[in-house]
């Protein structure tokens, strides 16, 4: 369809929660920042499916609690539309836990992962059972 824009709207605000889908120990994380993301002045940072994030982790194993790694998100209970006209919607948010450059630090992912996030990370595409 043309002159329609597919747009991913930030659902997940700086201090937002969000379930683990990976296998690395953590259970709960939460957003601190976005990264790459050109602000507005006094606006919080937003991310959205697909977007890298700097989150700690709330619960997990004792290894993993209270420590900062990067995630990038998978899903996000907030509907968005995709280029094609079609209405996408999950029923939690969730991310994996990652490095800089985008690669899984575990090595499975629990659930349905996004056609937006395994389209812009090719690791995390890799590792997914089922991509919606």
């Amino acid at each position: 369809m043309k002159g329609i824009p597919g747009k991913v709207t930030k659902a997940l605000p700086t201090h937002a929660k969000l379930e683990c889908a990976d296998n690395t120990g953590a259970k709960t994380v939460q957003i601190i920042t976005v990264l790459k993301k050109g602000g507005v002045a006094r606006r919080y940072p937003a991310a959205g499916v697909g977007d890298m994030a700097k989150v700690t982790v709330k619960r997990g194993t004792p290894e993993t609690r209270r420590q900062i790694f990067n995630a990038v998100v998978i899903r996000q209970a907030r509907p968005f539309r995709r280029v094609d006209g079609t209405w996408v919607q999950f029923s939690d948010n969730a991310c994996v836990l990652t490095n800089e450059r985008g690669e899984v630090q575990g090595s499975d992912i629990k659930g349905p992962v996004s056609r937006e996030a395994a389209e812009r990370w090719p690791r995390i595409a890799a590792t997914a059972k089922q991509i919606v």
